[in-house]
């Protein structure tokens, strides 16, 4: 006995993964199609560049250190190094240079510092701005799917009712209780009927593809899937007037990354200031000649050293009046980036506004759809005793139930649009859904 629980147990599991596999919502989709999505991988890589390329300013301090040496060979007359008189003999000598700069007070190096920061959080809205224009494409993909796949139930569900008209016509013709022009009416309503159901499973089928295509996600049993209904109830949206758009966000960030060219081309007219340190010193000696008077390698190495230490500050006097050109123009590149974050921002607010208007226009329809859908239900009803008893003839029949048909069609597309304008004005104002 209990073996027999525990199996019916498993089938039951089985079975509700099954459907669980099959089955996918909203949220699943978005979900799959931003870890596939080949765009928003690129945009990541633009992130980490864009964190690499920055260097905080206090890493600019730091002075670079450089050591060298050279070995060289003078031939015929000239200068001893060693005595500094000219003589006539070949001499090799060695030097040794080990040098340091570091930057103190340098603007140019701050202004890149701080563009490149920006373009950290550049980089970010960037693929914020990708992601959100991906989900936008997606919600439209979904919902023009899942109407598809409701109108399929309907189009069943009509056919269904249509099969069982015929099958009871051709009885009653075969018997003598109808005419076989009745049976001709009901035939051409049920290959109506059969055609439109076709037509829809095709455009479903078409439009799921085009879905997971849009996903990146490739799946073997594209048939079988179901698409997650979102009419149990309404998405409430934020009231909020502040929108956290990343389109918004990415013009903002242009903008003060505009700002920041116009610093780095005035840090050429402001003086910088550097300090430096040298060490050096040499080792020589003649060649072919006798070394009984040169001194050695290591008295030459301690006596011949030199150490500079100093500091320097350039000040930029006269450039021609170039540089005062290109900050003027950088000036207006910045005004003009200005006013397109002020224009984005402004295609963001009417882009809520319209949906909004939308919305409130499905609202409005919804009572009067809705009374239109249950009178056309009573209707058929009453119109489908009449046409069993004989009283109405087929194609009465098939007017009542294409207006049956239209007012489920147009109460089915009212309400999917409802919802898809309060997730679109959500994702607008949000970036979520």
């Amino acid at each position: 006995m209990n073996k027999i629980i525990l199996s019916l147990l498993l089938i039951t599991s089985s079975i509700f993964v099954y459907g669980q596999e099959n089955s996918w919502s909203l949220q699943k989709c978005v979900s799959v199609a931003l870890e596939n999505n080949i765009d928003i991988k690129i945009k990541q890589l633009q992130i980490a560049k864009a964190q690499k390329t920055y260097t905080h300013p206090l890493l600019d301090i730091l002075p670079s250190v450089g050591l060298s040496g050279n070995h060289t060979y003078n031939f015929g007359s000239t200068i001893d190094p060693s005595t500094n008189n000219r003589v006539s003999s070949d001499i090799q000598y060695d030097n040794f240079n080990l040098n340091a700069n570091m930057n103190i007070l340098d603007f140019n190096n701050l202004a890149n510092s701080q563009k490149n920061k920006i373009g950290i959080d550049l980089a970010k809205a960037d693929k914020k701005v990708i992601e959100y224009e991906y989900k936008l494409q997606l919600l439209e993909k979904y919902f023009d799917a899942l109407f598809s796949q409701e109108l399929v139930k309907i189009q069943k569900e009509q056919l269904q009712n249509t099969t069982f008209n015929l099958n009871r016509i051709q009885k009653e013709v075969e018997i003598g209780n109808k005419p076989q022009s009745d049976l001709y009416d009901i035939k051409l309503s049920f290959s109506q009927d059969e055609k439109r159901l076709m037509e829809a499973e095709q455009l479903f089928e078409t439009q799921k593809l085009q879905l997971f295509q849009l996903m990146n996600f490739t799946i073997e049993n594209l048939s079988e899937i179901i698409l997650e209904v979102y009419l149990a109830k309404e998405i409430e949206t934020e009231n909020s007037e502040t929108f956290q758009n990343p389109k918004i966000e990415y013009a903002d960030l242009a903008y003060k990354s505009s700002k920041k060219d116009v610093a780095i081309l005035r840090s050429a007219n402001l003086p910088s200031l550097s300090g430096f340190y040298n060490w050096s010193t040499f080792y020589s000696t003649p060649i072919n000649q006798p070394k009984n008077n040169i001194a050695s390698f290591e008295n030459q190495f301690n006596d011949n050293k030199n150490q500079q230490v100093g500091l320097q500050m350039n000040i930029p006097v006269f450039n021609g009046f170039r540089r005062n050109r290109q900050i003027i123009a950088s000036k207006i590149e910045s005004e003009k980036v200005k006013l397109v974050s002020e224009q984005e921002k402004i295609k963001i607010e009417q882009q809520v506004e319209l949906e909004t208007t939308r919305k409130k226009q499905y609202l409005q329809l919804t009572t009067n759809l809705e009374n239109t859908l249950k009178y056309a239900k009573e209707s058929f009803k009453t119109t489908q005793s009449k046409f069993t008893n004989g009283k109405i003839d087929a194609v009465i029949y098939t007017s009542v139930k294409n207006q049956l048909l239209s007012s489920e069609y147009d109460f089915l597309k009212n309400n999917l649009q409802l919802q898809y304008a309060s997730l679109k004005i959500n994702l607008i104002k949000t970036n979520e859904l």
